[in-house]
């Protein structure tokens, strides 16, 4: 099995403060993450979670923490601290990237509502946002798009 540094080589692969990710610039011109795995997963999933989802992530985890502590921890220590402080993409694609799974989904509004907003504090445009949910069209189907729309009309108005 190849290492991560093997398939990911324009991550950068000196060590940074487990306090702040960095942006580097990869041979192409654009930025990459990087995430020190020094720390822990859950400091690294609470770090995440605030800088893409600010309160109302926090607030999620809280009301799930209320009756299942254990899925709360997931979310945070799996969702956020393994996969969303991976180094490979930056954090602007995968909110993209997480929008359109949403969208395809069909069934998880909130979540998506949630993951609109993100994207939105980590610089993606409403256009961006709005271009990926109709993508979406093609491969999940107009319902599913149309649906997505409606939550993302709300939550850019909510921003």
């Amino acid at each position: 099995m190849r290492t991560h540094r093997e398939r990911l080589p324009d991550v950068p692969s000196a060590e940074l403060p487990s306090e702040v990710p960095t942006l580097h610039a990869t041979p192409s011109g654009r930025r990459s993450e990087v995430v020190s795995y020094s720390d822990d997963r859950r400091t690294r999933g609470l770090r995440a979670l605030q800088e893409i989802t600010g309160q109302s992530g926090a607030d999620v985890v809280g009301t799930l923490r209320e009756i299942a502590p254990d899925l709360a921890d997931w979310v945070v220590d799996f969702s956020y601290g393994d996969v969303m402080a991976r180094p490979g993409l930056d954090r602007r694609t995968r909110q993209l990237a997480t929008i359109a799974a949403l969208t395809a989904l069909g069934n998880a509004a909130p979540q998506l509502a949630v993951h609109i907003r993100g994207a939105l504090n980590v610089g993606c445009r409403p256009a961006e946002i709005i271009e990926t949910i109709m993508q979406m069209a093609v491969f999940a189907g107009f319902p599913a798009a149309i649906n997505a729309l409606v939550v993302a009309r709300e939550a850019l108005v909510q921003k």
